[in-house]
């Protein structure tokens, strides 16, 4: 079913200029006699000139060059705040917002915008189903580009942007760096975390091994209150649930690389990254009811474990043809294992006695091929196409216990099923340089899709969608200006169903309720399609100054909403394609040194952003009727400051909160947040310094609100509050 560069290198410009000075110089007339037939003509002396070309990588912004709209986020700005999920990273970035509703890891979204709508990506390919991106460490990072309109190279199932992280790349010679940190809330949570650098070079050999450890322990009491209302507006029930809480958390980051030179200019590299987690927790949940009847379960035990790990394996073989072309390829393979162990249960004694338990194992296993081939077709034409492909299995197990028996006898090896998901896209781009003032991106991208699922408790179900997506991207520096210029792009963009909301699949819920309901799959769910225009201005008017403006409307077809219904027996959330739904955005970014404006002044640099979103859904009555809880409004805040040995600095991140109307009953709240951060950092010598920084110092906790307008029981509220507490975190950094 068919439903709808390269930057210039400060290295490189240094290297032009160098050449052209003596080819100015022959065009000098010489002064003098001219010189006879057989007799040397005697040579002024001339005044030797020294040309100084100043500039760093450091200092070079590709973001201001490239025809796509790009932010690089560097390894200096990941690692400033001795972060420990790379999330936390993320929150400080413009146009990036992080949601969580009880501090622990969250979805990260740009525009406002998550569930799918925003893409992410590791070394510019999604990680499989149950992969943990809280789990990455930064410190195996070597950038993060945040692309706000799509390019034909990457998929465009990138609504709202895409966020691509590269693991580190970059050997140096004789790198050994070790960091050793600690991290404490006031909360309760605390422990250690480890980080290995190394990297060298024998010969035409070079290799870098990258690794990450950290494990914590928490414990704290939420609370969770219910209050339900009869059309009248009298409260019929009023509940209030306090949940203790304590836990651990352990994960392990491993990226060895190996490059090798080859005797005709080729590079062969191979790059693999290891990752495993384990997430245990045990939690007492105490109900207590002033107004109505008692909860089901007034006094219930939960333990959970999760364990999952990933494996990914690639080769890239660059090899480069006559010219000036160029042939970039890479294999992949990957494995991800994901096991879930769940129990609920309740004293001896109880009431309604309940020994309930869940075990679920995944398995996932693919192989991936991309490749491009780019031609300099003459100067300021750049040319590439490519393909993307891969094939995908999952298989998952579930097996449901109840007071130590088989809840589904029939099925003594569980609930199974099968997913294989192959994927294919071929592409097409050209960059070109009209003038200097003006260029142009140009590309296509057609990316197909085929799933299919099967199971012993559903029929066999088949997908296939595929989307045809133009690219345009154009970058004009204003004429008379020596810093200013403005973007314009137009991108189709789609977003596929997830693999779980296509498989008919009952997940059933225990106190099964309008507020935990069951969940089941939707085999004839479609892809989203969207239409999007992206207009932005910037100006440069100081090395590392900036000021830009954007505005970004997108209009998405197919919009998919979960519904929760009554289907005479339960109740059951399904995910459904919902009617079009419009969202816009506005964004405004500054960031300067503060020497931009006042001469002689202290090395202290400023940064600041805006991010007001609009969105509505055709199906969903107003007000309040948003995409998928989106943030309205976002700003950002910074300030950094050096001086000698010393640095520090601090970030302010708010997110405004609102009502959200999902369906006809059912409303979601999201709750104003606001983040204070700070840093600082020490270095007693070159190869040894201590980094301090702080998170939530304002101590603001974490909470969540719903409700649903439930029929026979009236309106039910439901509201969280997951304390967190102010972090502290100490890292000593060395280098030996």
């Amino acid at each position: 079913m068919h439903h709808a560069f390269s930057p210039i290198r400060p290295t490189l410009l240094a290297a032009a200029l160098a050449l052209s000075f003596p080819l100015h110089a022959q065009e000098v007339p010489q002064q003098g006699s001219v010189k006879q037939s057989g007799e040397a003509a005697p040579q002024p002396a001339q005044k030797m000139q020294t040309v100084e070309v100043k500039g760093s990588a450091a200092a070079y912004d590709p973001r201001r060059d490239d025809t796509a709209t790009k932010i690089v986020v560097s390894q200096e700005e990941i690692v400033k705040y001795g972060d420990t999920s790379v999330t936390d990273v993320l929150k400080r970035v413009p146009g990036i917002t992080v949601n969580s509703s009880n501090g622990r890891g969250g979805e990260i979204r740009m525009r406002g915008l998550g569930a799918g709508y925003t893409q992410i990506l590791i070394n510019g390919e999604r990680a499989p189903a149950g992969f943990s991106i809280e789990s990455l460490s930064p410190d195996v990072i070597e950038r993060i580009e945040v692309l706000r309109a799509a390019s034909a190279e990457f998929s465009t199932q990138s609504v709202a942007g895409t966020i691509n992280i590269v693991l580190k790349k970059a050997i140096r010679s004789g790198q050994r760096e070790l960091k050793v940190g600690m991290r404490r809330t006031s909360s309760g949570m605390r422990g250690p975390n480890a980080n290995l650098q190394l990297s060298d070079k024998l010969g035409k050999m070079s290799y870098s091994v990258s690794g990450a450890a950290a494990h914590e322990r928490f414990d704290r009491t939420a609370t969770v209150t219910e209050d339900t209302f009869a059309a009248s507006g009298l409260q019929t029930q009023a509940r209030s649930t306090t949940g203790r809480e304590d836990g651990e958390f352990t994960f392990v980051n491993l990226a060895p690389r190996l490059n090798w030179n080859l005797e005709n200019g080729d590079t062969l590299t191979s790059q693999t990254f290891l990752n495993m987690a384990r997430f245990k927790t045990r939690t007492n949940e105490v109900a207590s009811t002033g107004i109505g009847a008692p909860a089901a379960y007034p006094d219930l035990d939960l333990a959970n474990e999760v364990k999952n790990s990933y494996l990914r394996t690639e080769l890239n073989w660059v090899h480069k043809m006559e010219g000036g072309a160029k042939l970039d390829t890479k294999l992949g393979a990957h494995r991800g294992e994901n096991d879930n162990d769940q129990r609920r249960w309740t004293p001896a004694g109880a009431a309604r006695p309940l020994d309930n338990v869940i075990s679920s194992s995944g398995e996932d296993r693919g192989v991936t091929s991309t490749g491009k081939y780019s031609k300099t077709i003459f100067e300021g034409h750049a040319l590439g196409m490519g393909w993307d492909g891969g094939y995908n299995t999952r298989e998952e197990t579930r097996l449901e216990r109840e007071g130590g028996n088989l809840v589904f006898p029939g099925l003594p090896d569980g609930e199974q099923f099968e997913a294989q998901v192959a994927r294919l896209a071929l592409y097409a781009q050209d960059e070109w340089s009209l003038t200097p003032r003006l260029s142009v991106y140009l590309g296509a991208r057609w990316e197909g899709i085929r799933t299919r699922t099967s199971g012993n408790t559903f029929e066999t179900g088949r997908s296939r969608s595929s989307v045809w997506s133009p690219v345009l991207q154009t970058l004009w520096k204003i004429p008379e200006t020596k810093g200013d210029q403005v973007r314009f792009a137009v991108t189709r963009t789609y977003k596929a169903p997830s693999v779980s909301n296509l498989i008919p699949r009952r997940q059933t819920s225990v106190d099964n309720r309008s507020t935990d309901p069951d969940y089941q799959g939707n085999p004839d769910l479609q892809p989203e399609l969207a239409l999007g225009f992206d207009l932005s201005y910037e100006h440069y008017w100081a090395e590392g100054a900036l000021l830009s403006a954007s505005v970004s409307p997108r209009r998405i077809d197919g919009y998919t909403r979960h519904l929760i219904e009554f289907d005479g027996a339960r109740w059951v959330a399904m995910p459904m394609n919902a009617g079009r739904a419009e969202t816009r955005g506005l964004e405004l970014e500054a960031k300067f040194p503060l020497k931009a404006f006042v001469d002689g002044a202290p090395a202290i640099d400023l940064r600041a952003s805006l991010s007001r979103n609009w969105s509505e859904v055709d199906g969903v009555p107003g007000p309040d009727n948003r995409l998928d809880g989106q943030t309205p409004l976002s700003a950002n805040l910074g300030v950094d400051y050096k001086k000698g040995n010393f640095s520090t600095g601090a970030s302010f991140a708010y997110k405004q909160g609102g009502l959200v109307r999902v369906s006809e009953r059912q409303t979601s709240t999201l709750e104003t947040r606001r983040d204070l951060e700070a840093y600082v950092l020490y270095k007693f010598s070159p190869k040894l310094q201590l980094r301090v920084a702080g998170q939530n110092l304002l101590d603001q906790d974490f909470t969540h609100r719903s409700s649903y307008l439930e029929e026979g029981r009236g309106l039910v509220v439901r509201r969280g509050e997951f304390p967190i507490g102010v972090t502290l975190r100490a890292t000593l950094e060395a280098k030996f």
